[in-house]
């Protein structure tokens, strides 16, 4: 046999300066827009009464541009440099890398002109709508396809770590992706419904919404870490052992934990505890990454004097060992009583964002401009600067939002000695975290000088230097299958994760409480077999495992995909799939009308879900202050949901029968005019905007299309049943208030929809007699239930 050539291989470094570059525009346009509607909370004038300035259009803008803008091309950058060098070969298509990257960037684009327009599906961290959401699957396909191809052709034979992540991420974005967004178009304008309803679509939503950061956020970002900082320190990685753990663990915990944001909901408690423990387990392998990146700066300590590279890597993995704490820490239910819905969230959230995600960015810039360009970077004693004032922003921002989320949780719930709400109020709390918000505006924009400081730094670098062509020396080799499948697949370890596919099978076949217990014995046996194993010795396999799979990046796959769909069977399918999990409980609910139909597509078009729950929550304080707890049959007719995930404004599931027609025309033409104190935009604009009544059929007939009861009649005449309703509103506002409004005009429509917020007639087609809770009027005005179980000694009521 011949000795294998030695080949030369020129490196596609191309792509990478284009997606560095990329990730560091969209940062600015990110952070910029972030701190805009940051003083849009603190100063509620700026947002200047425009409809695409208002804070609910431009919140989703801000999300989407540092995750998808400026962190997407930042792990992509990353990703491209890395996986090249890992398998000593060159990306496989030319073509396709730059397809992925201009059809990224077209994605942005068009999320940049379609959010603030109002064209979103309302759901977090996924509001784009159908027609993007399908360039995203194109271009993540062409991604995966360039990213699988390379990994075929590549000259080593062993996936280093980095690569697992790598991996991961790209088929569990897939699968989170498709099934999330799954919704029917509607063909009035760029327009849809989602799939799923009410507590299905919150579980599939979260599900998502966790694992987004999850595995969009942070495997990447740790694959990152894995090549980067063992470069820039010039030392291995501290321990391959807890390389394993930390990816596996990651892989199979982390699926599961999506329901931690939804306790205390309508979603069945089984799902929310399961959330939570599993929130709680990933403690281990999460500080188990941490502890790996930081040790491999063994011996290399020195350097944090002098390196700002360093600097960044290390506070970047620190920052992501205090979320990763913080994070199972508010899943656990008493303290998630406490911060859901406050902006100790928020505080969270951004910890990890710009600690985590921002600063490993800035250290991974720092090191590759001057190995992309050639030039040695342009000033360090600049790079220190930024990386002082950047972190000295995160900890105003993070410290002003734990302060001002546990002022508006403690305010919420607390008392009289009588048992009256003491804040009845809810502007109160907004205006006692008022200071909050400004320090928060100040640590923002903070960071964001620190980040125009690095943009400074990296044009100077860049400026007058020569595009390096990196050329490396490698044999041409094709890495050879030592160990066949079968023999693989007979590995203890392997025997047991397949096991557990088992046991997610049959668990869909059960009821869920037969389920629940089947998943407990089989987890039970199955630990009690590893055990078994493990006292045993290792003849059997009579090889590394691990290293083989590294070697079979097919087989590899296959487990990763096996890991993470365990966790998403077991949870999603039992609530999407047994009429048990949501019970038709209380009050049955009935179809939207067309006019509140409409008016509830206002709703989600303005972003209202950003500062507005839908959900109350079984605690004393939540009924007295807003009335009676959501149950889970109220929303099954809800494409999408709009339970929220926090409350700058008060909760508005009962907010329907109120306050009377007048007090809301009032409210959304100035709403300091109704709640002094009030940071909400005002929205006297949609007075001139008209409904098109023409389009109220469509709609009708795509809700029917997805289970809503609808007849044939109905639909028919849904245009003139929308037009007689909203007539009969704006007489009433011409009674009661002297106000002449235009009966087709889009505040009418939205006035008809928070009408009908938690009021459920009934049914026209059934004869339903189901008990009703008697309202009765509390001292702030709020509904509260006679004959329930909330006593004031306790917090929690029992009435569901």
């Amino acid at each position: 046999m011949s000795e294998p050539r030695t080949i030369e291989i020129e490196y596609d470094d191309n792509s990478v300066r284009h997606f560095l570059l990329a990730s560091v525009v969209w940062g600015a346009v990110g952070l910029l827009v972030g701190i805009t509607i940051a003083a849009q909370l603190a100063f509620h004038e700026l947002n200047f009464g425009l409809p695409w300035l208002t804070f609910g259009r431009l919140r989703p803008l801000h999300t989407n541009a540092v995750i998808f803008a400026f962190v997407g091309n930042m792990i992509f950058a990353g990703i491209y440099y890395s996986t090249q060098r890992l398998l000593k070969t060159r990306m496989a298509s030319d073509a396709l890398s730059k397809l992925h990257f201009w059809g990224w960037q077209l994605i942005i684009v068009c999320a940049a002109l379609t959010l603030p327009l109002g064209i979103t599906q309302s759901k977090e961290y996924a509001e784009l709508e159908w027609p993007i959401d399908l360039l995203v699957v194109v271009v993540w396909v062409i991604f995966a396809a360039n990213f699988f191809w390379t990994l075929a052709k590549r000259r080593e034979k062993q996936l280093y770590v980095a690569i697992w992540f790598y991996i991961a991420t790209i088929v569990t974005v897939a699968v989170l992706y498709i099934v999330n967004n799954l919704a029917l178009p509607v063909f009035t304008g760029v327009k849809s419904y989602s799939a799923y309803a009410g507590v299905q679509d919150a579980l599939v939503q979260w599900w998502y919404g966790h694992n987004a950061v999850a595995f969009f956020l942070t495997t990447p970002v740790l694959g990152i870490m894995y090549y980067f900082l063992p470069k820039a320190a010039e030392r291995p990685v501290y321990s391959y052992r807890l390389s394993i753990v930390h990816f596996w663990g990651l892989v199979f915990i982390y699926i599961w934990a999506g329901p931690h944001h939804l306790l205390f909901t309508a979603l069945p408690d089984w799902a929310q505890s399961m959330g939570m423990i599993f929130s709680v387990m990933l403690w281990a392998p999460s500080w188990g990454g941490m502890l790996n990146g930081l040790l491999t700066l063994r011996g290399a300590w020195h350097k944090l004097r002098t390196d700002p590279v360093i600097k960044f890597l290390i506070a970047g993995v620190t920052f992501y060992g205090m979320a990763t704490f913080e994070g199972p820490l508010l899943s656990i239910k008493s303290v998630s009583a406490l911060g859901h819905y406050t902006d100790w969230i928020i505080g969270h959230v951004h910890s990890g964002a710009l600690g985590w995600n921002g600063f490993m960015a800035a250290g991974m810039f720092y090191w590759l401009v001057p190995r992309l360009w050639g030039k040695p970077l342009h000033s360090k004693s600049a790079a220190d600067y930024h990386f002082w004032i950047g972190t000295f922003g995160i900890l105003f921002y993070a410290i002003s939002m734990w302060i001002s989320g546990i002022t508006q949780g403690l305010m919420w719930r607390a008392e009289t000695a009588e048992g009256a709400l003491l804040y009845p109020n809810f502007v109160e709390t907004l205006i006692a975290i008022r200071p909050m918000y400004i320090m928060r505006l100040v640590g923002g924009s903070m960071y964001f000088v620190g980040f125009l400081m690095m943009i400074w730094n990296i044009t100077m670098t860049i400026r007058g230097s020569q595009k390096v062509t990196a050329r490396v020396k490698v044999l041409d080799v094709v890495p050879q299958a030592v160990v066949p499948w079968g023999r693989i697949l007979a590995d203890r370890s392997i025997a047991l994760a397949l096991a557990a596919v088992a046991v997610a099978v049959l668990y869909l076949a059960a009821e869920i409480e037969l389920a629940v217990a089947l998943l407990a014995v089989g987890g039970a046996l199955t630990v009690f077999i590893w055990a078994t194993w493990a006292r045993g010795d290792d003849s059997h396999s009579r090889f590394p495992l691990h290293a083989v799979l590294e070697g079979r990046p097919l087989i590899f796959t296959v487990l990763v995909v096996i890991g993470i769909l365990i966790g998403g069977i077991v949870e999603l399918v039992p609530t999407l799939m047994v009429d048990k999990a949501v019970p038709m409980t209380g009050a049955i609910a009935t179809p939207y009308k067309p006019l509140e139909l409409h008016g509830r597509d206002i709703y989600v078009r303005e972003g209202c879900y950003v500062c507005h729950s839908q959900m109350i929550r079984p605690f004393r304080s939540e009924v007295v202050r807003y009335g009676p707890v959501s149950e889970a049959g109220e929303f099954i007719y809800d494409h999408p949901f709009q339970w929220g995930s926090k409350r700058t404004g008060p909760d508005l599931h009962r907010i329907g029968g109120k306050y009377p027609n007048l007090w809301h025309y009032n409210h959304m033409k100035d709403p300091r005019s109704t709640s002094p104190g009030s940071n909400m935009p005002t929205y006297a604009w949609m007075e001139d905007s008209e409904v098109d009544f023409e389009d109220t059929v469509l709609k009708m007939k795509a809700m029917k299309t997805l289970g809503v009861p609808y007849t044939a009649e109905q639909v028919s005449r849904g245009a003139e049943d929308a037009k007689a309703m909203a007539q009969a509103i704006a007489d009433d506002l011409k009674q009661n208030g002297g106000v002449e409004v235009n009966p087709n005009s889009e505040l009418v429509a939205l006035i008809a929809y928070l009408q009908r917020l938690g009021k459920h007639p009934p049914m026209e087609t059934a004869d339903n007699k189901a008990a009703q809770v008697t309202p009765t009027q509390t001292g702030d005005g709020a509904l509260a239930m006679t004959g329930d179980n909330c006593g004031k000694d306790g917090d929690a009521c029992s009435n569901r």
